[in-house]
């Protein structure tokens, strides 16, 4: 497990931080931002996204409230999931940032810690599929594949 409250060039807001702590993911919540709000995820059930959360390796950012006592409790503000066999391929998925959380770097945050925990790792290659988010990912590195080289066998 890694925490990340210093990225390179990806400030966050005070009080935020990124981890890949596994009992950290809230998976609740991550399970409604994606089956309500994301088209890729729309209508997925809570018992699959805790599977795909188990097998995976998650990142989040979370911000430490205090409570009306003064206690600090952590909670999530944006999620990422890899799947990967941690030495030569990653997949990058489920990124979510809510819209209420959109405009404050944390995208660039849970990129920037996926990036540094694959390169800790030796991976050689993450990829991720988009419709909507391409310049998101061209502005922290990622590229087109090329045409021709790459094949898909869609299962549904």
């Amino acid at each position: 497990m890694t925490t990340y409250t210093d990225l390179p060039a990806v400030p966050l807001p005070p009080g935020h931080f990124v981890s890949d702590a596994p009992d950290l993911v809230d998976v609740e919540r991550v399970h409604h931002w994606l089956s309500t709000d994301a088209y890729w995820a729309l209508g997925r059930s809570l018992e699959k996204q805790r599977a795909a959360v188990a097998a995976s390796l998650n990142f989040g950012v979370y911000e430490e409230v205090p409570d009306a006592d003064g206690t600090l409790r952590r909670e999530q503000r944006a999620y990422a999931r890899v799947v990967t066999d941690r030495a030569t391929f990653a997949w990058l998925c489920d990124v979510y940032v809510p819209h209420e959380a959109r405009g404050r770097g944390l995208a660039k945050a849970l990129l920037a810690a996926v990036r540094a925990r694959m390169e800790e790792h030796g991976v050689r290659r993450v990829l991720l599929v988009t419709s909507s988010a391409q310049e998101l990912y061209r502005s922290v590195g990622y590229a087109e594949v090329e045409p021709g080289k790459w094949m898909i066998l869609p299962l549904e």
